[in-house]
């Protein structure tokens, strides 16, 4: 190996890899993101993905719930894969190729705390985010999008609903994330063959006429897919 390949070839070992998470979660008809108010340099002061850099010899999984935990405290979710991010500039101090994980969670049931260098945490609506650090508004951007062609095709808003929830509710997910707002009756007529269990409960301290309350009979519909009797479309 001459001297001019060995160093060329020396390069591919000179990059960071860093794994970023997004954690979604609904709240009164709209998707939130958690974010973090970074305490350090660079971008500090700024909104952003909570992120790190994963450990020489740490597995992808174990370092994005390492890192999860560190910055929030937030503990056993379940993180799902989704792209990878590797624009050469995409960090001020050096090429850094980062992995973003992704979950839906139910915001009442956890409590996210800021950590380490994670000044401050906040759950905002996807919508009403603006700026962030790094290329990470691209990576909600794209990351959002690979979620509602989810949404379209698997029960996914389950994970954001309550266990018990309304129709209304249900709706009002769909029609933030598309932000389309459908008909009731149509709405009502698509969703008709989803296996839900409907509950001899309705809302509370509402101040409106208090709805019904459903669940999701995930059972059942394991059992329609199984069957080939049911295909989740939206």
């Amino acid at each position: 190996m001459d001297n001019n390949y060995k160093i060329e070839f020396e390069k591919f070992f000179s990059y960071s890899l860093s794994v970023d998470c997004l954690i979604f979660g609904y709240k009164d008809g709209q998707i939130h993101l958690l974010l973090i108010k970074r305490n350090i340099d660079p971008f500090s002061g700024e909104w952003a993905i909570p992120g790190d850099l994963v450990y020489p010899d740490e597995d992808l999984p174990q370092a994005a719930n390492r890192i999860l935990f560190d910055l929030t405290k937030l503990n056993d979710l379940k993180l799902h894969q989704s792209e990878t991010f590797g624009h050469p500039t995409r960090h001020p101090q050096g090429r850094v190729i980062t992995c973003a994980y992704f979950a839906l969670i139910k915001i009442d049931e956890v409590n996210a705390v800021a950590s380490s260098w994670a000044n401050e945490i906040s759950w905002i609506p996807v919508h009403e985010i603006g700026k962030l650090a790094f290329d990470h508004k691209l990576i909600l951007n794209s990351t959002f999008n690979n979620l509602k062609i989810k949404l379209k095709t698997e029960p996914i808003c389950f994970d954001l609903l309550p266990d018990k929830f309304t129709l209304n509710e249900f709706q009002q997910l769909y029609e933030y994330a598309f932000k389309t707002d459908f008909n009731k009756a149509n709405f009502r007529k698509k969703i008709k063959q989803i296996p839900f269990v409907a509950h001899n409960e309705k809302q509370t301290k509402v101040k409106h006429r208090p709805a019904k309350l459903f669940s999701f009979d995930q059972s059942k519909y394991i059992d329609l897919v199984r069957d080939e009797l049911f295909t989740f479309k939206m």
